[in-house]
């Protein structure tokens, strides 16, 4: 049984309202997109978090950089919660919860970054969980909205960064380049030497770029391996 909150080292995410509990993915992920976007040439961004859940990749991107955040959530008790966690964070008055489908968003919203830790599970097995299946599976917000929306909101010269499940990468990419974009670093995910890929953090790009490609293990003789460890070490409570 899933904690009801998760404590880092400068924020708690609750999370007893929210179907996707805090995983060790997601916060490589968010871990990961704090570093990238401090390479960024500004700091003072608009960004947009698309299906924030429990708020975990805001909450880990406020930590780490000047600009702020609109997080927006469909499901009502996941959106609450997210704002919940956001007042009780050190940088409430950087982050916003949006209520609603991402997909009837006013175009008036406009972000120079947008990320997504998207509902990813196209056709897998699902529960007898219905806020966990919206959470989980792409029936309601498939790939090709999520490209459609991220055209619709993010700036000409914006970024945008995506988690996903391995095996649905090259079709992702594909449908992304369709949809005018071009990746520009490809993060491979691997939860042991011995594991396959499993998953893949996805970074892309309005204009043409030089493809950047690397990988990452989370574990190594029951121990986080040294590039997990940096990019996590702001972050968790055991570093």
């Amino acid at each position: 049984m899933p904690n009801d909150y998760f404590q880092f080292k400068q924020f708690t995410v609750y999370q007893e309202h929210c179907a996707m509990k805090v995983c060790t993915d997601a916060c490589l992920f968010g871990a990961w997109l704090a570093n990238k976007i401090n390479s960024f040439p500004s700091h003072n961004m608009h960004a947009l978090d698309i299906g924030t859940g429990t708020g975990l990749l805001s909450l880990m991107l406020a930590q780490e950089f000047n600009g702020t955040i609109d997080a927006i959530e469909l499901d009502e008790n996941a959106a609450e919660q997210a704002a919940e966690n956001f007042s009780r964070s050190p940088w409430s008055e950087k982050l916003t919860v949006l209520k609603g489908d991402v997909r009837e968003l006013s175009e008036k919203y406009r972000y120079d970054f947008i990320f997504s830790n998207p509902p990813f599970f196209k056709d897998d097995l699902k529960s007898e969980d219905a806020n966990r299946n919206l959470a989980l599976h792409s029936s309601m917000l498939t790939l090709t909205d999520l490209i459609k929306v991220i055209k619709k909101h993010l700036h000409t010269n914006g970024k945008f960064a995506l988690l996903l499940p391995y095996h649905r990468m090259q079709e992702f990419i594909q449908i992304a380049e369709a949809g005018g974009f071009y990746v520009e670093e490809i993060v491979q995910v691997k939860q042991t030497p011995k594991h396959g890929y499993f998953r893949a953090m996805l970074l892309f790009n309005t204009v043409p770029v030089s493809l950047a490609t690397a990988d990452i293990i989370i574990k190594e003789a029951d121990q986080y391996t040294s590039a997990f460890t940096s990019l996590l070490k702001n972050y968790y409570l055991a570093m």
